[in-house]
């Protein structure tokens, strides 16, 4: 099968854990021994999550005044040459020499009008207290909201348009290649200029990296997308008493349940996306799981007929 796999970034730095390099590395690791079981029987497309990484730079960044800090389009751009990095060094440690892993680092056009821009709701860097987050708001100018008990900063997250590159990207999978792109989202760009004739230029943003697999995985005609993330499945009433995991379900049905817009509300939307646009299956759940999500055994599978025609949870 062809599959694109969505590796969520707090998989690859974990809530709770101090952003280490070596904290990073293991995880990858972890992540890599799961990801090249899958490689060997599958054509692979890995895209990964930054959340984490390209809050990290931010700070770093902010922290030294004598030069203006760098956009996140650059920065985003940075975790994409980082983490695509430690991922095809790891994987290509435990696959065939035969087997070529590659990076690309992958534009993808937004458009300036979403209203994203004016509406941020992306989190990104570190977990922070009420008073922390207060007081790095006051002194950076950042907008801070809720992420679980804890706060984080948000950014702006505009809507996937066109993944650039394709052409590259089908050509190394026609060839055998394992693939890492559009990593964090992409580095998002738009056309500058009256009806956008002038060239691209980078946005300071940060695109939901799962709308992005997603838009990817219908242009590579996927057989399945796999969003990986930290927990077993998508929940109904998530931290509630009654909170119970969803199995498998048409993407219809998911639609009439709201999910939290900063976490698993993407990763359904991605998945709903895909599965209506090429009749084909995604499924949401723990990398840890990755054999039993593709065999159709774990996690939360969204597909056009559900198990016994149910249409609601």
């Amino acid at each position: 099968m062809k599959v694109v796999v969505a590796l969520g970034g707090n998989a690859l730095l974990r809530r709770a854990q101090p952003p280490t390099a070596d904290n990073q590395l293991e995880n990858i690791r972890r992540a890599a021994a799961q990801l090249a079981r899958v490689a060997e029987q599958h054509d692979l497309v890995l895209t990964h999550g930054n959340g984490p990484q390209v809050g990290l730079l931010a700070l770093q960044a902010a922290a030294y005044v004598k030069v203006e800090a760098y956009p996140l389009d650059v920065l985003g751009a940075q975790t994409d040459g980082m983490i695509g990095y430690l991922l095809e060094q790891e994987l290509a440690n435990l696959l065939p020499d035969t087997r070529t892993v590659t990076t690309l680092i992958t534009r993808v056009e937004v458009d300036l009008q979403d209203p994203a821009f004016q509406h941020p709701t992306k989190p990104i860097g570190p977990v922070y207290s009420r008073a922390d987050a207060d007081r790095v708001a006051a002194e950076k100018g950042w907008v801070m909201a809720a992420d679980g008990d804890a706060f984080r900063r948000v950014v702006a997250s505009p809507l996937p348009v066109r993944v650039l590159g394709l052409q590259a990207i089908r050509w190394l999978l026609e060839h055998g290649a394992l693939v890492i792109a559009a990593g964090g989202g992409g580095i998002p760009v738009a056309r500058s200029g009256e009806g956008g004739e002038q060239g691209l230029h980078g946005v300071s943003a940060v695109i939901d990296k799962d709308l992005c697999t997603s838009l990817l995985a219908r242009e590579l005609q996927a057989d399945v997308l796999v969003i990986a993330t930290d927990v077993p499945a998508v929940y109904l009433d998530w931290g509630q008493p009654t909170q119970r995991a969803i199995g498998q379900v048409t993407p219809q049905v998911l639609a009439g349940h709201d999910f939290a817009a900063g976490s698993m509300g993407p990763k359904v939307e991605a998945a709903r996306a895909f599965v209506l646009a090429t009749g084909q299956r995604a499924v949401i759940g723990s990398l840890d799981h990755i054999e039993d999500l593709l065999a159709g055994s774990a996690g939360t599978q969204v597909c056009l007929a559900s198990a016994g025609g149910a249409d609601t949870l």
